[in-house]
């Protein structure tokens, strides 16, 4: 449920089941592709200049948590957040029970929430004492500042380039250009990715800028466009992104190897997820 492509969604009115389909199709090879097919061959290409910040603290446990008590942590978070989709179509149901699970699904509620969950099934089933999972608590907050520093910078130029109208601009670009609708979509995309930095604001901006293009077209595949504008907002990421300082700071990297690997990833996933749906395009 990412508010980007359920915007884009709703901007070029289509069918929300369909390009979780499609998303699905594309998402598997594109994953194995920019995820252990990449890193295995970067990995032998990145010589780390430090080690990276690893945590020290002694935590003895039991043993490991189940695959299925692993997951569970993963995902919990999303899945308490689809409370918040799915809540308005459960009809007439008693206002307290529906402002409580919108209150759940809320993001930053759901997160906490399953932080907690984290520190019984992570922590204290596995053995863990509760100063040991204090000391863990403090080790994981101390990146934090510095970060919420960086993206705070970083939102805050990206905000001053939305506001000068970079949207705008490039749209003007485009509009005459005669491309094919999802190449048109995943360029626009990219251009406000790289401008911008964030992938949220390149994707609702390129399906608004898009969207009014594509009215007169006939024959436009929409669900294959929103996954087009998707893969578009994803690549490039540079130091204008926050998720680029977050895969930084959080890995021990430096800039120069970040670009190596976070930002080679983000553009193969990219270019791999497009040329799928392209080739998808051209067949149905």
């Amino acid at each position: 449920p990412h508010p980007g492509a359920m915007t884009a969604i709703g901007i070029y009115e289509a069918n929300l089941g369909k390009v979780l389909l499609y998303s699905l199709l594309i998402a598997l090879p594109t994953a194995i592709i920019a995820g252990p097919v990449f890193g295995k061959f970067i990995s032998k290409r990145v010589i780390p200049e430090k080690e990276p910040n690893i945590i020290k603290v002694n935590n003895k446990t039991n043993g490991l948590p189940s695959v299925i008590v692993s997951f569970l942590v993963i995902i919990l978070p999303v899945l308490l957040m689809l409370l918040s989709i799915v809540t308005p179509y459960l009809g007439d149901i008693p206002s307290i029970l529906k402002n409580t699970l919108l209150f759940i699904g809320n993001p930053v509620i759901a997160l906490l929430i399953s932080c907690f969950a984290a520190f019984y099934l992570l922590g204290f089933k596995q053995g863990m004492t509760k100063n040991v999972i204090k000391d863990l608590v403090e080790e994981c907050i101390l990146p934090i500042g510095s970060i919420i520093l960086i993206i705070g910078a970083g939102g805050g130029f990206k905000q001053i380039l939305i506001e000068t109208g970079v949207g705008d601009s490039i749209a003007q670009m485009t509009e005459h250009l005669s491309l094919s609708p999802l190449l048109l979509a995943f360029l626009v995309a990219g251009l406000i990715r790289v401008a911008t930095g964030s992938a949220t604001v390149a994707l609702t901006t390129a399906a608004g800028i898009v969207s009014p293009i594509i009215q007169h077209m006939s024959g436009v595949n929409l669900e294959l466009l929103v996954i087009a504008t998707g893969a578009g907002s994803l690549m490039l990421s540079h130091v204008n992104d926050a998720g680029f300082w977050m895969v930084k700071e959080y890995l021990g990297l430096n800039v120069k190897e970040t670009f190596k690997t976070w930002t080679a990833m983000e553009t193969l996933l990219s270019f791999v997820a497009f040329a799928i749906a392209f080739v998808i395009d051209g067949i149905i």
